[in-house]
């Protein structure tokens, strides 16, 4: 069954509702009813005593004084002191009064308040003198030529129009009180109602004048003297005074010292107060939460509520243990009936802290704060709303806010209010509210709840009253459809965050006028120069990913020029890219520029990058870019405050929590870089939806990032590893002989160690070595297993041989076992023995041998006269650097040259170029495979003529530009007719002819005869 909500038990009065309570109306007036002034809540004993609550003061009052008027036999006495703390309905009592002897006409519920029989049926007398209206100096104005000074001159007027005040005018001019006779003509032996209020306000006015006070208050006491006498002596007279008097006797509100003088005076006077006077309280401190309730709400239906009362003891009772007060259920429970849509926590707070304030008035000024929450909350309708607790009462509602910065004059909370509590006009929003909408959005909001509970509990006067601990915190805010976890949850981060929280050791949760260290802290941060954070942050940074021996990083680079394109010693590099430059974003990822830039060019000159696959990318995350900026200023600020001259001025316990913070920022700034580099770019064939390289990405998981705080390289390296195995430690296996021949220039037959790692530099598709252990290991793998055999000058190692050592260099190849059998290599032949007798050998220059064995025992030896020649790099630098291999081995021209290209656009370029070639025989092998965007797949092998090469591309190149993935190796056989000749530059008019369009990435191997 669900609960009702509050909107649907109670129904507002409609000034209430429509938050058109007057000002007015909140400040009861006795004089303007006199006078027919007053607003109409007052005025109209109708709406008057429809807005009431008939206390049991009021009844008492009422009764005591009709029976006086009437002369009957039950009557207790003749004069009454109201006394109640301020606001506590003194002068509401007054007004009730004034209503009632002039018989409530229209009243339909004057039983609620005072027998009907005992109501005045004839003329009443009724004077009142209200020292608020009062004006000592220049007399008050009551008709044309009669100026009151003082009280006795008002009730003489009010009592007996102008001939009263003609009889003691002398008096009132004089500020001499009249006797109790010249007092008592002027009831004229008619039933007289005398009604004082104020009388402290009256005496503060005479402030100003020499010794003027003492001599009022002793005129005043005699004049209530010989009042008092006179009222006593009539039988149908009767008299009500008012003092702001607390429990024990205490004079309590703004006007205390006021108050005391005059119950001492009258204590000196035989205690004339104490012997004469009934003293009545018209609103007892447990009927409050009744006259509020009766002038806020309409109707309440007391049936539908006490379902929502149960509810909330189910949980108070499950949550016995971590709320105050357990123990007070009964009462707890008894007093949510009594004041129900009130919590009662709300109007205990209000009653036992906010009234201790001097300019709080009880009753009146918890109707001001109630009546605006009650508009509000019906405006707003809040879901899940079943009572009204503290944390409805909004300090961002501009009304409100006022009551506590002007009405209780505590301005000195408005920075506390502005910064954590709620948002004041168009600023930013307060902490509070930062944390519902970072932590709670979509539910209630716990942190503003858990502010505007301590903003109230702050408001006292007394400093052991200010505050609340966590336990009342939670019973004030805990209701159904509210999560206590959530609750401790939002009290824990507004702690840690508060600007103005009272952060001593043992505090109560409670606002200060000042800042606490938390503000300090956010002030010095806005002292902090950008320029030195953006320094101390990128060096943190540098620091964060250099670490480690795996890979080399490059922090920041601007440009290709900044990275090597080289095997840096088979040390991957890792591109750290400055979050100014570039960031991503998470809702689109894509490669930046520059990190395309860099991978696909090195160098100032735009020369493409060969050995891509050497390298990968590090990027910040945009929405954590900036916190890792905040964190770093944060932690700047900590360590300026923690200079001794500044640390000094701080107290004990600040100092011990600044040190804390400080060491604790050093970890949050670590925590937040790695937080923000979580985007890892790396090289891959399966490359990202959209992207013009072959580079794919890997979001690290926030909780990965931060595990080790400060060793950066490390989840880079663990991300790389899990990604494919896109990263191989030495310690790591290899791919499987078969994928390294399939994937590699392997396939065709023979490559060298060298060119074979320097694939691993170069091609995505291949993992990123860290040194040459993992490759080393694949080669072993392979020839023990029967797929490839190693030469290495006169060694060959193939399957079942003994373990060799292997060289990376270009002297030492790696065949297929397949190419090594057609080719004689394995396995190793046994030379035919042509002569027992060898004659000893001509000297001679060998460069190149097809065997382990001596080529001179070999039956059918392969030429010595064949040399070799390679280099790789864009082409034009590979011809050159062959030029210059042959011309520094003294051969003086090339017979055949042979050019390997992997780029298609670069392929077909060189195919226009290499047929104007003349004196020449091409031969041309083209080997790869694509796939469509569709799926679909074709792989393709030429080897022909020139010509038909042509044929072959007019085909391939536009299926090739618009497939989805593609592989191309173009190898172009150039034999020459006649050599080309080395002594003159026609090898460089070669290489010109042949780079005039493009510059592509190439393996170049030229063979030569050596010169005879």
């Amino acid at each position: 069954m669900s609960i009702p909500t509050l909107f649907e038990i109670c129904d507002p009065r409609p000034d209430v509702l429509a938050g058109a309570i007057a000002e007015s109306s909140f400040a009861a007036d006795l004089a303007s009813v006199i006078r027919k002034t007053a607003p109409p809540d007052y005025l109209d004993p109708v709406r008057f005593f429809a807005n009431t609550h008939p206390t049991q003061g009021l009844q008492e009052l009422l009764t005591c004084i009709c029976q006086r008027l009437q002369g009957t036999n039950t009557q207790i006495g003749s004069i009454f002191r109201l006394d109640t703390n301020f606001g506590g309905g003194k002068t509401h009592a007054l007004i009730a009064l004034y209503h009632a002897v002039r018989g409530m006409a229209g009243v339909n519920n004057i039983s609620e308040f005072i027998d009907p029989t005992l109501l005045p049926t004839g003329t009443v007398r009724v004077a009142a003198f209200d020292g608020e209206n009062a004006d000592p100096t220049n007399g008050r104005f009551l008709e044309e030529g009669i100026y009151a000074k003082t009280p006795w001159g008002e009730i003489a007027y009010n009592l007996a129009g102008r001939a009263g005040y003609e009889r003691i005018k002398a008096s009132d001019e004089q500020g001499i009180a009249p006797g109790a006779e010249t007092i008592q003509e002027l009831f004229g032996n008619e039933p007289t109602l005398i009604l004082l209020d104020e009388l402290s306000i009256y005496l503060r006015k005479l402030d100003g004048k020499l010794k003027a006070r003492d001599q009022a208050s002793n005129q005043l006491t005699a004049f209530l003297t010989g009042l008092f006498k006179a009222v006593e002596s009539s039988p149908n007279a009767a008299l009500v005074f008012t003092l702001a008097i607390g429990k024990e006797g205490k004079a309590i509100d703004a006007y205390a010292d006021e108050n005391r003088m005059i119950a001492t005076k009258m204590d000196e006077y035989k205690s004339v107060a104490a012997r004469k006077a009934t003293v009545l309280d018209p609103t007892a401190e447990d009927e409050t939460v009744k006259v509020l309730r009766r002038r806020l709400f309409g109707r309440i239906d007391d049936t539908q509520a006490e379902s929502v009362i149960q509810a909330y003891k189910q949980l108070w009772e499950q949550n016995r243990g971590g709320i105050s007060q357990t123990s007070d259920l009964d009462k707890r429970l008894d007093a949510f009936r009594q004041g129900y849509p009130l919590h009662p926590e709300l109007i205990e707070t209000l009653r036992n802290k906010t009234s201790t304030l001097n300019n709080f008035q009880r009753v009146r000024g918890m109707l001001r704060f109630l009546a605006r929450t009650v508009a509000q909350l019906w405006r707003e309708k809040p879901q899940a709303t079943h009572a009204i607790h503290l944390h409805h009462l909004d300090p961002g509602e501009e009304n409100i806010r006022r009551e506590i910065t002007t009405k209780l004059e505590l301005k000195e909370y408005l920075p506390a209010i502005r910064s954590d509590v709620a948002t004041v006009g168009e600023e930013e929003p307060a902490l509070a509210e930062e944390l519902d909408q970072a932590h709670y959005r979509g539910l209630h909001p716990y942190a503003t709840y858990v502010a505007r509970t301590t903003l109230f509990h702050s408001l006292a006067f007394n400093e052991q009253l200010k505050g609340a601990t966590t336990d009342q915190l939670r019973y004030s805010i805990l209701a159904p459809g509210l999560d206590l976890s959530f609750i401790d949850d939002a009290v824990r981060r507004f702690v840690q965050n508060s600007a103005y929280l009272d952060d001593r050791p043992n505090a109560p949760l409670r606002f200060l006028a000042e800042a606490n260290l938390t503000q300090m802290i956010r002030r010095r941060e806005q002292l902090i120069d950008p320029g030195e954070i953006r320094t101390q942050l990128n060096d943190q940074i540098r620091q964060i990913f250099s670490q480690g021996n795996t890979l080399e990083a490059v922090c920041f680079p601007a440009g290709p020029y900044d990275i090597d394109d080289n095997e840096n010693n088979g040390k991957p590099y890792l591109v750290v890219i400055g979050y100014e430059a570039e960031t991503i974003q998470s809702y689109s990822i894509q490669i930046p520029e520059l990190v395309e830039r860099i991978y696909c060019n090195k160098g100032n000159s735009g020369d493409l990058r060969i050995n891509r696959n050497n390298l990968v990318f590090l990027c910040a995350d945009s929405d954590k870019a900036e916190e890792m900026r905040q964190k770093m200023s944060r932690h700047l600020a900590l360590r300026e405050l923690k200079r001794p001259e500044t640390l000094s001025q701080l107290a004990e316990h600040q100092q011990a929590k600044l040190n804390e913070l400080e060491q604790k920022s050093k970890t949050e700034v670590t925590t937040a870089i790695q937080q923000a580099y979580r985007y890892l770019f790396y090289p891959s064939r399966a490359k990202l939806d959209g992207a013009g390289v072959d580079l794919n990405y890997v979001a690290i998981e926030v909780q990965d990032a931060s595990d080790r705080p400060g060793q950066g390289q490390g989840y880079v390296i663990r991300k790389l590893r899990e990604t494919q195995a896109k990263l191989r430690l030495p310690e790591d296996q290899p791919d499987s002989p078969t994928y390294i021949r399939d994937r590699t220039p392997l396939r065709r037959g023979q490559i060298s160690t060298a060119t074979l790692r320097q694939e691993f530099y170069r091609d995505p598709n291949l993992p990123i070595l860290v040194g040459d252990q993992v490759f080393i290991k694949g080669l072993v793998q392979g020839i023990e297993a029967g797929v490839f055999v190693y030469r290495s000058g006169e060694l060959i190692w193939g399957p079942g041989q003994p373990a060799a050592s292997i060289k990376i260099d270009e002297n030492s190849y790696i065949y297929t076992l397949e190419f090594a059998k057609e080719n004689r290599i394995w396995p190793i032949q046994v030379p035919e023995i042509l002569d027992i007798t060898i004659p000893s050998p001509t000297p001679q220059t060998t460069t190149t041998s097809t065997s382990g064995l001596d080529i001179s025992l070999i039956s059918d030896p392969i030429p010595q006269d064949t040399q070799i020649f390679t280099a790789e790099g864009p082409l034009r630098q590979a011809l050159t650097q062959v030029w210059e291999q042959a011309r520094t081995a003294k051969v003086s021209g090339i017979s055949q040259l042979r050019i390997l290209l992997f780029n298609a656009d670069d392929a077909f370029i060189l195919l226009s170029l290499i047929r104007v070639v003349r004196g020449v025989t091409v031969k041309i092998n083209l080997d790869g495979d694509y796939e469509t965007s569709a799926g679909s797949a074709l792989e393709f092998k030429f080897e022909g003529e020139l010509e038909d090469a042509f044929r072959v591309k007019d085909f391939l190149q536009p299926q090739i530009r618009a497939a989805a993935d593609k592989n191309l190796e173009a190898t172009y056989t150039v034999n020459f007719n006649e050599a080309l000749d080395l002594t003159h530059n026609a090898p460089e008019t070669l290489a010109e002819q042949l780079c005039k369009q493009g510059n592509g990435s190439a393996h170049v191997t030229a063979q030569a005869e050596a010169n005879g």
